[in-house]
């Protein structure tokens, strides 16, 4: 076995762990990522594409801004569509300017890599069997084996980034963690096209057949989805298939400016909402999908994995340099308030948008409320200020 040591071991490098070992490194914490893909696999993953305001400036404190600055698109307003009629929320004129960019998942971790390629820390691709160590000790180790030699990574804590069917959360013995979960009913059905977009700012669709979303990657690259059933297969969708079932969903005015084309990729993504509580134990701390999930419609799965890893920089920079381990056990408690505020949010999103098989009564009480949130100005508001990110809490 081959011993080595660094200050923080990170499990897993998705933007949350490359992030994080962005920001150790800013702060002179050295830091070592292991991933049980390869690079290339990270960077084939299609993903969320819209930045809370304090994501981006998380992202600039990282030093890993300058290409979203230069190609992100700063969007002011989303719109939602309801049976055909089109309400715009002004994100920015409800928020004292607060704004959303939109920046591929892809993207941000491709920066992240180049930052840490530049930065010599180091990071360890198609590690196998990777599993924490005596994780409630003071001297918690990872071991992992590449090309058949067992390795040793002694550590100082362990950040545990490695999604929700990773090896960390797992590694926290029975009855600890307390897992809250609800699976929807339905799942999304996307396409990824290089066709310009349908519309500027992404719209939200309430349609009696369904849920859709038009997204966007760029001014030349779409990011479309419908709601299906949560047993459909991709199969069964042909491309004429998908851009004529869009087009049912889509407001009339949208539906004739639509440009179609071949798919790059298309996937059905089941929709669920789950948390595990506590988000630490003993020196090890979870963060992102590998202890927290939300469907996508609010935008929040990526979001709520970058405040986690603000709170996680923000608590270690100060255990390292100012001696503040009394800080380690609130990062759970710190963490979790706004993970719920999200996980509200994206289930608020989702149940207003989506069909249930529900009883007319709930029916016309959802829509009801749909209504008053994009109707009163309090409604959207209350809307604007959840879409665009609460803020981060401070660590003191």
């Amino acid at each position: 076995m081959i011993r080595q040591k660094t200050q923080v071991a990170i499990i897993g490098a998705g933007p949350s762990g490359l992030l994080l070992g962005q920001l150790l490194h800013k702060q002179g914490i050295d830091n070592v990522v292991l991933e049980r893909v390869s690079a290339e696999y990270v960077l084939g993953r299609i993903r969320a594409g819209v930045v809370e305001q304090g994501f981006s400036d998380l992202m600039e404190e990282a030093g890993v801004a300058d290409r979203m600055k230069a190609e992100g698109e700063i969007h002011h307003a989303v719109e939602i569509a309801s049976y055909g009629e089109v309400h715009s929320i002004d994100l920015s004129g409800l928020t004292d300017g607060k704004v959303v960019t939109v920046y591929g998942q892809t993207e941000i971790t491709h920066d992240l890599m180049n930052a840490r390629d530049a930065s010599g820390q180091k990071t360890v691709y198609e590690t196998i069997d990777v599993q924490p160590q005596d994780i409630k000790t003071d001297n918690p180790f990872v071991t992992y084996s590449v090309d058949g030699q067992l390795y040793s990574l002694e550590c100082d804590y362990i950040a545990g980034c490695d999604g929700f069917h990773g090896i960390c959360r797992p590694s926290i013995p029975d009855g600890v963690l307390k897992e809250y979960e609800k699976i929807y009913p339905f799942g999304w059905l996307g396409l990824l096209s290089d066709t310009p977009p349908v519309n500027f700012e992404l719209i939200y669709i309430k349609h009696e057949r369904g849920f859709a979303l038009c997204s966007k990657r760029s001014e030349t690259r779409s990011r479309y989805y419908l709601e299906v059933p949560v047993d459909e297969k991709v199969e069964n969708w042909s491309d004429d298939r998908f851009w004529e079932e869009l087009k049912r969903r889509l407001p009339a005015e949208s539906a004739e400016r639509l440009v179609t084309g071949p798919a790059l990729e298309k996937s059905i993504a089941p929709l669920r909402s789950f948390v595990a509580e506590p988000m630490q134990y003993g020196k090890m701390f979870l963060v992102g999908d590998a202890v927290h999930i939300v469907p996508p419609t609010g935008a929040k799965g990526l979001n709520l994995a970058a405040s986690d890893v603000s709170t996680l920089y923000r608590i270690l920079t100060k255990v390292y340099k100012e001696n503040r381990i009394d800080l380690i056990p609130k990062y759970s408690e710190i963490c979790l308030r706004r993970v719920w505020h999200g996980v509200r949010f994206s289930w608020w999103m989702t149940s207003m948008l989506h069909s249930f098989d529900e009883s007319e009564i709930e029916g016309r009480i959802r829509s009801s409320e749909l209504s008053f949130f994009l109707k009163e100005e309090a409604g959207r508001r209350v809307l604007a200020q959840q879409y665009v990110g609460l803020p981060y809490e401070d660590v003191e």
